[in-house]
C-alpha cells in the first residue's frame, strides 16, 4: 500500500509501483476523466499534472510519481487558472466528443500557469502531440487566448 497526493489530497494506492499512473487512476481510484488513448504517449488524452507538469500518465508508472502532487481534469477546477480554462472551453464550445479534452484542458492550464499571455506559436508548441479527432483546434485556440485575457 502506498499513498499519492492527488488533487490536493492524499489518498492510499493499492496497486503495483510499476502500474501506468493511468491504470492508478481510472481502475484503482475511479477518477474516469483521464482517457487511455494510444498507450504510447503520442496522443495526449491521458495527460495530467505532475508536479506541475503536463504528464502523459500511460507511460508513467506509479513509483515514478513519488510524493509529487498529482492534478487530474476532477481537481483542475479548483484552481484559478484551471477553471479559467475551463470556463473559456465552455464558452467557446471547444468539445464536440468530449474523449480529448480533459488532457487539452491540462495542458492549457499548464501553459497559462507559466505563460500568462501566449502568442499562438506558444499555444501550438505546448498543445503538440495532443490529437483532437473533432479538429477544433481553432476553438481550443480561442478559448486559451479567452482564458489567458480573463486572468
Amino acid at each position: 500500500m502506498s499513498s499519492l497526493s492527488l488533487n490536493g489530497r492524499t489518498v492510499a494506492v493499492d496497486a503495483d509501483p510499476n502500474t501506468p499512473l493511468l491504470w492508478v487512476l481510472r481502475d484503482h481510484l475511479h477518477l474516469t476523466g483521464t482517457k487511455f488513448g494510444c498507450g504510447a504517449a503520442q496522443c495526449g488524452a491521458c495527460t495530467v499534472h505532475v508536479n506541475g507538469q503536463p504528464t502523459r500518465s500511460c507511460v508513467t508508472p506509479l513509483t515514478a510519481v513519488g510524493d509529487a502532487p498529482v492534478r487530474t481534469i476532477e481537481g483542475i477546477g479548483s484552481d484559478r487558472v484551471g477553471s479559467a480554462v475551463q470556463a473559456a472551453w465552455v464558452a467557446h464550445d471547444v468539445a464536440q466528443c468530449g474523449y480529448c479534452q480533459s488532457g487539452l484542458v491540462l495542458a492549457a492550464t499548464a501553459l497559462l500557469q507559466s505563460t500568462s499571455r501566449p502568442t499562438d506559436a506558444q499555444i501550438d508548441a505546448a498543445m503538440a502531440g495532443h490529437l483532437c479527432r473533432c479538429g477544433t483546434y481553432v476553438r481550443i485556440r480561442a478559448a486559451i487566448h479567452a482564458a489567458a485575457a480573463s486572468l
